[in-house]
């Protein structure tokens, strides 16, 4: 038998138990705050964020929340080492389905992953899963730092012509932030009004940083430039333009995907094709009048603020025009020739890896659709009925792009 302790000592049994009972509460107390915090996450803070732009808006909200004490520490940073810090605080992405094409521009937003080593690699058949990358931005956007601006830079066309390829190019650099799907504020929802623009349209974008989204249909809409230059008359714009006469048929042959019963692509350039005039009604054929569209642009900006991109040399030295992209945006030039391969397959150049991404990306599936033969005598019409129009876009931008060489 123990001896007996001293006089009106308290039993020590109790000693151990207290001790278990608060670990235990410690423990409930830890997982009832993670529990609370991951559904603050999911119901304010961690929706997925459009991908890069071309484009931003806004003012910057003071950061609140669960982790609110994080943004006013970094924002004692230096701008560029804050940027390059909450960038490796975000080593995860939102996977999400592309947007849907939109009617007016055709323009799909599929964009295949590809996986090293299997058909679709370096080199491969280009098959893969049709994914789009979308991040969720870093944790100062989580934390609602960064700013909401209005659109710095737009891709206002054209239509067939590789805007898509340039947006997703331009995802890889760290100062752009893309959206994904296209806002077609200018053409079709003017009327809702600049703060609907800003609100969810675009992701906050840190200092330093672009956003730019892109919409096709811009370029041949006669209230776009007007509408663009009430918002801001500094915007740069970015055109990438392609042969007026092989832009029509990939537009025809995106239709005809679409709609196998249209008639031929003939019929519909003619008007009257005993007298070979050429029908200027059919949106395949308008759009390729460049230099017409580009009249109401230069109305209300100037050349200067205006980029046009080849989409025959984004195809065959993709690095080079997206250099020259990256300097008329006034960013620093790191997309170059290592991040790119060309998929002799797929007949368009890779990116090596995506944005977001460790694999390889290709676009998708419908980019490089196999055209329709068409009689060459109805291509040989077409090619001189564009030729005084690019001869007149050649000297408005002051560029050759070799289209009737």
């Amino acid at each position: 038998m123990a001896p007996p302790g001293p006089a009106g000592a308290q039993p020590t049994s109790a000693e151990p138990l207290s001790r278990s009972i608060f670990r235990k509460f410690l423990l409930m107390l830890c997982s009832l705050l993670t529990s609370l915090y991951i559904a603050y996450c999911l119901a304010e803070r961690c929706q997925p964020l459009s991908s890069p732009v071309v484009g931003s808006e806004g003012a910057a909200a003071p950061g609140r929340g669960a982790l609110a004490g994080r943004p006013s520490e970094l924002a004692r940073w230096p701008a560029g080492a804050r940027r390059k810090r909450l960038l490796r605080l975000q080593p995860w992405r939102w996977r999400r389905p592309p947007a849907p094409p939109s009617e007016a521009d055709g323009e799909e937003a599929a964009w295949e992953e590809e996986s090293p080593g299997l058909p679709g690699g370096p080199g491969g058949s280009g098959a893969g899963s049709s994914v789009a990358e979308s991040p969720p931005g870093t944790l100062a956007l989580l934390l609602d730092e960064g700013d909401k601006q209005l659109p710095q830079a737009i891709i206002i066309g054209v239509k067939k012509g590789g805007t898509r390829a340039l947006l997703e190019f331009l995802r890889v650099h760290p100062d752009v932030r893309a959206v994904g799907a296209e806002p077609h504020f200018f053409d079709r929802s003017y009327h809702k009004g600049l703060a609907w623009y800003r609100g969810d349209r675009f992701p906050r974008v840190l200092q330093g940083s672009f956003s730019a989204p892109k919409s096709p249909s811009y370029f041949v809409t006669r209230e776009a430039p007007a509408r663009i230059s009430a918002m801001s008359k500094d915007t740069k714009l970015i055109v990438v333009v392609r042969d007026p006469v092989t832009r029509a048929i990939s537009d025809y042959t995106q239709t005809l995907s679409k709609r196998p019963d249209i008639p031929t692509f003939e019929s519909l350039t003619f008007r009257n094709r005993t007298t070979g005039l050429i029908d200027t009604s059919w949106s395949a054929i308008q759009i390729g009048l460049y230099a017409k569209h580009l009249e109401h642009w230069l109305g209300h900006f100037p050349l200067r603020q205006l980029l046009f991109v080849s989409g025959e040399r984004l195809i065959r030295d993709p690095a080079g025009e997206l250099g020259r992209v990256q300097d008329f945006l006034g960013l620093k030039r790191i997309i170059t020739d290592k991040h790119f391969y060309f998929n002799k397959t797929k007949g368009f150049p890779c990116l090596k890896k995506a944005e977001g991404s460790s694999k390889p990306h290709c676009l998708g599936k419908t980019k490089g659709r196999t055209h329709p033969e068409i009689d060459p005598e109805v291509v040989q019409r077409l090619r001189d009925f564009y030729r005084p129009f690019n001869l007149k876009f050649y000297q408005m931008t002051g560029h050759d792009f070799g289209w009737d060489g």
